[in-house]
Formats: structure tokens, sequence, C-alpha cells
């Protein structure tokens, strides 16, 4: 197999076994490996979890190779692989993970287990998931002082945004709302179960927990709460409730004034890989990043061909072009340079929060072999 990581090369050497054979691989221990058919080196194998988005779809479904490495994508739900990760049985080599529960798993909990790459496979502008009963009189983000907002997971990642950029942007602070956690999420299909490290409720902030069997939907809908902090349209909005808006009747437009002022792209999830292997295996860090890197960007190429063709939306292509023109051919950015300002925002908002134990840094989380990567 020819390769220009030597690291892998090297790597394949010393697992070599004579024709025939096979080695034994252990998922527990990750010993190195090398299978043969035909001759071949069928590489490193990998179980990958995450969603089949489009800009994941060709990784997901083999279009894609990972340099070196055989590999199993499994599709499953972030609130699950979460868990997975943190305290179940770390079943993934490499995942999709909500960036913010990684954050408190290691400021708070000491866990070391994986760490992550400056991918970032969910991206989402938050100002869309605010809601507000139409019949509120609530229009601007300062008229929720003294109000009651629900969330379904107060440390969940976009909420953590959510909060730093309305201090930062509206001055509202935290501490000037009261906040309803709900008892059920009505996005839990999609979404999975909610992580304990979603769940965080920090000191000197006031956070009840909504009626028994009652999502944040039925919060709103009911008046137990003013407004809605979430990361997915709830029930009542997503059917077309007439008693349910968002706060911001033009979201797009304030949401690319946003970009343009900051420059940030909230980014709620990453990836990660387990700690163990990469030490074994330092080559595998850049064949991900690249592997991953290329999915987009074919992602990329096929919207600007046929996404047209393909997509049920009449103004696809316009919408498309326009998003490039606002903020650039490559939009969707992966490695630290185009994204060490989200990042650090969002550290410094969870430390601010009193979610963080510790004012984090890019080194604490990320490969440090990862910082220079770029794409190609």
């Amino acid at each position: 197999m020819k390769t220009k990581h030597s690291g892998r090369r090297d790597f394949l050497k010393k697992t070599a076994l004579s024709a025939g054979a096979i080695s034994v691989f252990s998922l527990s221990s990750f010993t190195e490996y090398k299978a043969e058919e035909n001759n071949e080196i069928i590489g490193l194998p990998l179980k990958i979890a995450g969603y089949d988005v489009d800009r994941l779809k060709a990784l997901a479904t083999g279009k894609v190779e990972i340099e070196g490495c055989s590999f199993t994508f499994k599709k499953d739900a972030i609130g699950d692989i979460n868990t997975n990760v943190f305290s179940g049985p770390q079943d993934y080599d490499v995942c999709e993970i909500g960036l913010h529960p990684f954050m408190l798993a290691y400021a708070n909990e000491g866990f070391r287990d994986y760490q992550l790459l400056p991918i970032f496979p969910l991206r989402v502008f938050r100002h869309k998931s605010v809601f507000v009963r139409t019949d509120s009189g609530i229009t601007s983000p300062k008229q929720l002082i003294g109000k009651k907002v629900g969330t379904p997971g107060y440390s969940s990642t976009s909420l953590t945004w959510m909060r730093g950029i309305f201090q930062d942007e509206y001055g509202l602070k935290p501490e000037d709302v009261e906040w309803i956690m709900s008892n059920e999420d009505s996005s839990k299909d999609t979404a999975g179960n909610i992580s304990k490290q979603e769940q965080v409720a920090p000191d000197g902030i006031t956070v009840k927990l909504g009626p028994a069997g009652q999502d944040e939907s039925d919060l709103l809908l009911s008046g137990e709460i003013d407004a809605l902090f979430h990361a997915a349209e709830p029930k009542a909005y997503a059917q077309g409730n007439p008693n349910v808006r968002r706060l911001f009747p033009n979201s797009r437009k304030t949401e690319q004034d946003y970009f343009q002022k900051t420059g940030v792209f909230p980014m709620m999830h990453a990836v990660a890989i387990r700690k163990s292997l990469i030490e074994k295996n330092p080559w595998l860090v850049e064949a991900v990043f690249n592997a991953y890197s290329t999915s987009k960007i074919m992602d990329f190429s096929f919207m600007t061909k046929l996404g047209w063709a393909y997509s049920s939306l009449p103004w696809f292509a316009q919408e498309f072009e326009e998003t490039k023109k606002v903020m650039g051919a490559n939009y969707w950015p992966y490695g630290i340079e185009s994204n060490k300002k989200a990042l650090e925002n969002l550290f410094r908002y969870s430390y601010e929060q009193g979610l963080s134990k510790n004012l984090l840094t890019i080194n604490d989380l990320f490969v440090s072999s990862s910082l220079n990567l770029k794409e190609k």
C-alpha cells in the first residue's frame, strides 16, 4: 500500500504477518493489527459514529476512505453518543460529539479518554432558536428580563452559545431570567437522550424543573414559560401552531448580520478520537481529518453542480450562492485557524456562566498534532 505517511508505513511494517495469517485485534486495548486478504493490506479497523448528514454522506457510505484504515460508520444520535463516550462502553474509535458536553466532561469530571479533532460536523446560527407565544408581547431580548425561559437542557452546547450571544449582543445576562428545565424533550427522536453534561445547573442561577410529563413545547403553550431556548424547533412550532413564533421574525437576516459583525459561525459538535489509539498510531490524526474534509468538499461540489436538481427547495441554488457571498466559498471550515475565535468564545461563555470550572483552551481539548492541520 503506497502512502505519504511514514508513520503509517512503520505501522504496516511492524504488523506485517506471514501470508494468510491474521493478527488478534482487541477493541479494549487497540492492539495494532493488520489483516490480509488476497495479499492486500486492509488497514487499521475503526468504528465511527455520527449523523449521516450531507457533508458526511460520502464518508458514511464509504465513498471516501480513511487512508490506512478500514471502518464501519454507525448512524447514532448525539445524546446517546455523548453518554456512550463519557460514561458508557465507549464503543466508538472516532465519533461526532457534543462540543460543550465534552468541555464539561474534561473540565469538571477529569475525562481524558478521548481528544478532539478540529472537525465540526454540526454548526448552527442560534438566533432562530428562541421562541415565544404570539400573544406574549415579547419582541426583543431585553424584554426577557424577569421572565421564565424554558429549555430541555440548560448546559447543552446550543444553550451555552445562546446565553453567551444574548449577553454579548443584547446585554441579557443568564441571571436576568428564571430558567425552567423541562422533563421531556420533543426532539428526543432525533437528538437522543440528554446526557448528564447537558443538565448542569450552575450556582447563582435559578433553574427549576418543569412539571412531570410535559416537554418544552407543552410548557410554552400552557404559559408555564414565557419563552423557549431550544436547539431544535419545538413540536408546537414544527406543527404550525399559530400560538408560537420565533423571537426574531427575520432570523436569517439577524444571523447574517451577526456573522458579518463577529465572523463567528457557532459550532455545536466536534469529532472525538480515542486517545490511546492515536498514541499508538499518530498518523491517524491527519488521515481522519483529511477524510472528513474530503467528504465535505465532495458535498460542496455536488451542491454546486446538481444540488439544485436533487433538493426539493425551489430556490436552493440561489440560497447556496447567497451563503457563499456572505460567508465565503468554504463557509463550513475545519481546522483551528479558521475557528479559533468561535472556540474561544464558547470557552469564555462556559466559564463566565459558571459551567466549566476552568477557562479551557484549544490546547487542552484538541490533539496537539491537529492544531496546524489545514484543508487542502
